[in-house]
């Protein structure tokens, strides 16, 4: 395989998933979905005990692999298949190993290449490259604690600059562990918004106090940065 296609390849494969996952699921990851198979989803549960999060995990990869929007609903899906607990701990498998994959595709195709470049250039681009990379652990769980951050972006960015894998992977798991907790525990009441009729309120994550605290996480992992630029100073 020609060197240029075996780096492209990756991210062929992740824009066709995408294309065809928007195509195909777009109608499928949804509330009103959710709603009308959710005794049928409760059904196979009871009938495959073992089965079923290995599938709903291996489900959730595969969104957030290929950055097909619904990702709220996958979380809520397993609040309601699973309980607040275990439920947010497949929550949180599924969207960590999915995010990993497409860090490790986008950084095949670009990460390098584009690294070096960034590197070679001496403008705005360059000196916010070298603040984030003198700062990955902070920065990153900021990007992962802040529900302003769209969760591709967070994806992408640690891609562009070349952010080891590891460090990827335990700041991704720990920043995205409030907020999953918080929508597991919307999606296990999900049973009783069915019985009603009526439709989860998904702007919780936004209310002073759920909000408050995931600023104040998300400042608290940028300390460390602040107090580096204090003693500068």
């Amino acid at each position: 395989m020609p060197p240029t296609l075996r780096r492209w390849l990756p991210l062929i494969i992740i824009a066709t998933g995408a294309v065809l996952g928007l195509v195909l699921l777009r109608d499928r990851l949804s509330f009103e979905s959710l709603a009308a198979n959710h005794d049928a989803l409760l059904a196979y549960r009871a009938a495959n005990p073992l089965l079923t999060p290995a599938l709903f995990i291996a489900a959730y990869v595969v969104v957030v692999a290929f950055s097909i929007p619904g990702a709220i609903w996958v979380t809520l899906t397993g609040g309601f298949l699973f309980g607040v607990f275990p439920g947010v701990l497949y929550n949180v498998s599924g969207a960590t190993l999915g995010a990993l994959l497409l860090f490790l595709a986008v950084r095949a195709g670009f990460g390098e290449r584009l690294r070096a470049r960034i590197d070679a250039t001496d403008g705005a681009v360059r000196r916010l490259s070298d603040g984030i990379r003198a700062n990955e652990v902070p920065v990153l769980l900021s990007m992962r604690l802040i529900p302003a951050v769209p969760f591709f972006v967070a994806n992408l960015i640690p891609a562009f600059l070349g952010v080891a894998v590891w460090r990827f992977v335990w700041t991704t798991l720990l920043g995205i562990l409030p907020g999953a907790l918080v929508y597991t525990w919307v999606g296990a009441g999900l049973g009783e918004v069915f019985a009603r009729g009526e439709t989860p309120d998904l702007g919780v994550i936004f209310e002073p106090y759920i909000l408050g605290p995931l600023l104040g996480l998300a400042a608290l992992s940028l300390l460390p940065v602040v107090l580096k630029k204090l003693r500068r100073a």
